[in-house]
C-alpha cells in the first residue's frame, strides 16, 4: 500500500502542496503581525491592513497552491482542470482582497474624521466622497474580477476581453453610461467629485424639508423631519434643482413675520426681540434685526431676523421669538393685534334714506 502510494503519479505533488499551504499559513499569520506593528503609527493604513486579514489568509495559500501546480509535470493527469480551478478561487479571492482593501482604507479616512462634531463641514465632505469612491472603486474592481475570470474559459475569453479592454476605457464608459443603472454610477462620481449634496446636508427637495441620511450606488436617502425617507436616484441631483442649507455652512439665517395694527409702537417690539433673541440658547451671537417690510390696508408686516449655528436651532429660535412677540402684545398691547374694522354709519345717515323713502307716500 505504501508503495503504491509511493508511486502514484501526484505523491510529490501532494506533499509540495501539504508544505506549502502551512508555510503560506505561517507566512499570513507572521507578515499579519509585523504588518500591523508597522502601521500602528498611521491609522488608516492599520486600517486598511487589519480588514485585509481574512482575504488575506485565503489568498497567501491559494497563491502557493498554484505555484505548486504550475510547477507539477503538464502530462499529470487533471493537471490542467486542477490549475483552472485554483486559478479560479485565486481571481476570486483576490477580488475580494481587493474590495476589503478598499473597504478598509475608506473605514480608515472615515475614522479620522469624525462627523459627530460641531462644525462638521469638511467631516462630512470627507465622509461623502470616501464613500461613494469607495463604492465605485469596488465595483470597477468586481467588474474587473469578473471579466478576468470568464477570460479564463476559451469560450467566454472574447465576453471577458470585450468587458475588460477590447472597447478601451472610453468605449467601457460610454457604453455603461448609457445604461439607466449604471448612469447612477457616472453621477455618483459626479456627486463625489463636485458634491453638490453630502452625508448630514440639509436639503429642501420635492417640497420637502430634511437631511441626507445615505448615498448608495444609486439613490439617495433623504431623512424628513417627520421621520419619513424620501428615496431619489443620484441622476435627480445632477439633473433637477434642489435647495442645499448647509452648502458652504450650516450657520443659518432665520426670519419671522408678524402682522399688527398701524398703531403699533416699533420701539417697544425692538426692545422685546432683542430681549428674546439674546437670552435664546440657540441664537450664535451674530446678527438679529427687526424691520417693517410691508403694509397692506389692514395691517403692517413686521419682520424679525436673527442667526443659528444650525438649521435645526434656526427653526427652535424662530419658533421661541415668534412665541415671545405674541405673547408680548397679548400682554402689554392687545388692542394692536390684527383686527377687522367695521364702521356703522351714524344716526343721520341712517334716518336720511328713510326720510327719502317716505317722500312720495306724503305727497
Amino acid at each position: 500500500m505504501t508503495k503504491e502510494i509511493l508511486a502514484h503519479p501526484w505523491f510529490g505533488t501532494w506533499v509540495a502542496a501539504l508544505i506549502a499551504v502551512p508555510l503560506a499559513l505561517l507566512a499570513h499569520r507572521i507578515g499579519g503581525l509585523v504588518l500591523r506593528r508597522i502601521t500602528r503609527p498611521a491609522p488608516t493604513i492599520h486600517t486598511m491592513v487589519v480588514n485585509c486579514n481574512a482575504a488575506a489568509r485565503l489568498v497567501l495559500p491559494l497563491v502557493a497552491l498554484n505555484v505548486v501546480w504550475q510547477g507539477a509535470p503538464d502530462d499529470l493527469r487533471f493537471i490542467g482542470n486542477v490549475r483552472h480551478f485554483t486559478g479560479l478561487l485565486l481571481i476570486a479571492s483576490s477580488t475580494w482582497l481587493a474590495v476589503k482593501a478598499i473597504s478598509g482604507f475608506a473605514d480608515g479616512v472615515l475614522a479620522q474624521n469624525p462627523s459627530d462634531v460641531s462644525d462638521n463641514l469638511q467631516a462630512r465632505r470627507v465622509l461623502t466622497q470616501t464613500r461613494v469612491l469607495a463604492r465605485t472603486a469596488a465595483t470597477v474592481v468586481l467588474v474587473a474580477g469578473g471579466a478576468m475570470m470568464l477570460m479564463t474559459f476559451p469560450g467566454a475569453r472574447q465576453v471577458g476581453a470585450s468587458l475588460l479592454a477590447s472597447a478601451g476605457v472610453i468605449g467601457i464608459v460610454a457604453g455603461l453610461a448609457a445604461k439607466p443603472v449604471f448612469s447612477n454610477l457616472i453621477a455618483g462620481l459626479q456627486i463625489a467629485l463636485a458634491q453638490p449634496i453630502r452625508i448630514d446636508d440639509v436639503l429642501v427637495v420635492e417640497g420637502e424639508w430634511g437631511r441626507v441620511e445615505e448615498i448608495t450606488g444609486t439613490f439617495v436617502v433623504i431623512k424628513i423631519w417627520d421621520e419619513r425617507r424620501l428615496i431619489l436616484p443620484l441622476t435627480y441631483f445632477i439633473e433637477k434643482p434642489f435647495q442645499n442649507w448647509t452648502r458652504h455652512s450650516a450657520q443659518l439665517l432665520g426670519a419671522v413675520f408678524i402682522y399688527a395694527d398701524y398703531g403699533m409702537p416699533l420701539a417697544p417690539l425692538r426692545e422685546e426681540v432683542e430681549r428674546i433673541v439674546k437670552a435664546a440658547p440657540e441664537w450664535d451671537g451674530r446678527f438679529f434685526n427687526l424691520r417693517v417690510t410691508d403694509a397692506t390696508e389692514r395691517t403692517m408686516q413686521i419682520r424679525v431676523l436673527c442667526t443659528a449655528a444650525t438649521s435645526g436651532l434656526a427653526f427652535d429660535l424662530r419658533c421661541s421669538v415668534r412665541e415671545g412677540l405674541i405673547d408680548f402684545m397679548q400682554r402689554e398691547y392687545p388692542q394692536f393685534l390684527p383686527k377687522m374694522r367695521i364702521e356703522s354709519d351714524g344716526p343721520q345717515e341712517r334716518e336720511q334714506p328713510r326720510q327719502m323713502a317716505a317722500a312720495p307716500g306724503v305727497a
